[in-house]
C-alpha cells in the first residue's frame, strides 16, 4: 500500500510523523511505501529562509524521511513548485497512491481558526482516499489531537451510494481498528425515520462483525448532521470519523457536500474522507 505524504516541512508536522499515531497505524493497515511531498508555493520568492531552492526543501525533508525509514517504510521525498493543492493531488494521481494524508490544525477555541486553504482544496479535489490528520495546537503537550489514527472508527453515513462507498472501505482499516460505531443524523430534509434509520444501522452493524469480528455501535441522531457528528466524535471518543465525499463536478469545481467540508473544517477529529468511484476515472 502507497501513501502520499504532504508536509509543510513545520515542526509540528515532523512532531506528528514521529508520533506512533502515525507509525504504528499505518503499518497497521498495511502501508510498505511513503512518498513524502513538499511543495514550495508560486508566491514563495527565491531567498526566503528555509526556501532559496527546491535542494532546501529537499534537505528539510531529510529528517521527516529518516522517521519514516527508521520505522521500516520504503520512502521517496518529491519536492515541487506550483499550487499545493494540485502538486499534491497530481503527484497522488500520478504514483497511483492509496491515500493522501495531510496534517491540519483544524479549529482553535480561541481564534476559530479554520482548516487552511490547501487542506481545505485537497479534500475538495482529491480522487484518492484523503485522512486529514489532527496536529495538536502550539500550546498542547501533544503531536497530536488522537493518538491511534484508526483505533475507533466512526462513520457517518446518509444511506447513499457514496456513503456505502465509505462503509466499504471500513475493512481495509482492520488490522488498526479496535472499535466502530456507525451514525445516522435525521436532519429537517431527511425523509428516513427513525425506525428505519435504526434497522439500516443495525444491518451495517451486522455486516462489520461478520468482516471484521467487531461488535458495531449504533445512534441516530436529530439535527444538524455536521454538528451532530462533531458530537457523536466526542461521545463515543472516536479517534477517525470516516465520510463519503460526492467528489467533483464537470467543471472541475468542489461538490465536497456541505457535511463532509463542515467536519474537515471545523471539527478536532481525524477525517478519512472516500471519494465516489467516478473521482478517480477522471
Amino acid at each position: 500500500m502507497r501513501v502520499v505524504f504532504a508536509t509543510d516541512l513545520s515542526d509540528a508536522n515532523e512532531a506528528a510523523i514521529r508520533s506512533r499515531t502515525c507509525l504504528d497505524c499505518l503499518d497497521n493497515i498495511g502501508v510498505t511505501k511513503v512518498h513524502l511531498v513538499t511543495v514550495v508555493p508560486d508566491n514563495v520568492s527565491s531567498g526566503l529562509p528555509g526556501m532559496d531552492t527546491a535542494a532546501d526543501a529537499r534537505t528539510a525533508l531529510k529528517p521527516q524521511r529518516e522517521v519514516f525509514e527508521s520505522a521500516g517504510f520504503a520512502v521517496e521525498t518529491h519536492v515541487a513548485r506550483g499550487t499545493p493543492h494540485r502538486r499534491i493531488t497530481g503527484f497522488a494521481d500520478r504514483l497511483d497512491a492509496d491515500m493522501v494524508i495531510v496534517g491540519s490544525r483544524g479549529e482553535s477555541a480561541l481564534s476559530n481558526r479554520l482548516v487552511g486553504s490547501t487542506t481545505r482544496n485537497i479534500a475538495r479535489t482529491t480522487r484518492r482516499p484523503l485522512l486529514v490528520e489532527r496536529i495538536a495546537p502550539p500550546e498542547s503537550d501533544k503531536a497530536v489531537v488522537k493518538e491511534h489514527l484508526f483505533e475507533h472508527v466512526l462513520v457517518a453515513t446518509d444511506f447513499s451510494e457514496n456513503a456505502r462507498r465509505a462503509f466499504e472501505y471500513l475493512p481495509r482499516l482492520e488490522g488498526a481498528t479496535q472499535a466502530v460505531d456507525l451514525l445516522y443524523v435525521k436532519s429537517g430534509k431527511s425523509q428516513t425515520s427513525v425506525s428505519d434509520a435504526t434497522a439500516q444501522l443495525e444491518d451495517l452493524a451486522a455486516e462489520v462483525e461478520s468482516e471484521m469480528g467487531i461488535e458495531a455501535g449504533i445512534n441516530v441522531r436529530e439535527g444538524d448532521p455536521a454538528e451532530e457528528i462533531r458530537a457523536e466524535e466526542t461521545r463515543v471518543d472516536a479517534t477517525t470519523t470516516l465520510l463519503g465525499t460526492r467528489g467533483q463536478s464537470r467543471l472541475r469545481r468542489l461538490l465536497l457536500g456541505s457535511v463532509s467540508e463542515s467536519v474537515v473544517a471545523r471539527g478536532n477529529n481525524n477525517v478519512l474522507l472516500i471519494p465516489p468511484e467516478s473521482a478517480r476515472g477522471r
